[in-house]
């Protein structure tokens, strides 16, 4: 199934490769990019996107809060967390609010991003 998915992250650097690794491995859509948690709740409203891919280190909103705020307002989109910091404090904490999936930000996020997406796609 086709995929919208907006980017979220205050590094442009990584929304560009994130972008470009989404756009040339799957058959999903990136229809949006945000660099704040504000930014991608207004994003989320307009584009109704299917998933969110949620930085959690971010300015003015982190990402545990926009996803709590995404969660209430668009309940059917995916949300997904990618972080260097990743703890099972964190991963429990991202589920309570309603993040899917927590993804490491690690040398193989790009791997780790395409099995979750092209599972994700699987399922439906």
């Amino acid at each position: 199934m086709f995929r919208r998915i907006l980017i979220v992250d205050d590094n442009p650097a990584v929304r560009y490769s994130v972008r470009r690794c989404i756009e040339a491995n799957t058959t999903c859509d990136v229809c949006g990019e945000a660099d704040n948690g504000h930014s991608a709740i207004e994003m989320v409203v307009q584009l109704n996107p299917d998933i969110v891919l949620l930085d959690f280190q971010m300015p003015l909103m982190n990402g545990l809060d926009a996803a709590r705020e995404i969660a209430r307002l668009a309940p059917k989109t995916t949300v997904l967390l990618f972080t260097m910091h990743e703890s099972e404090q964190l991963v429990q904490a991202a589920r309570a609010v309603g993040v899917r999936k927590v993804i490491s930000k690690s040398a193989s996020l790009a791997d780790h991003l395409l099995a979750c997406l092209h599972s994700m796609t699987a399922e439906n």
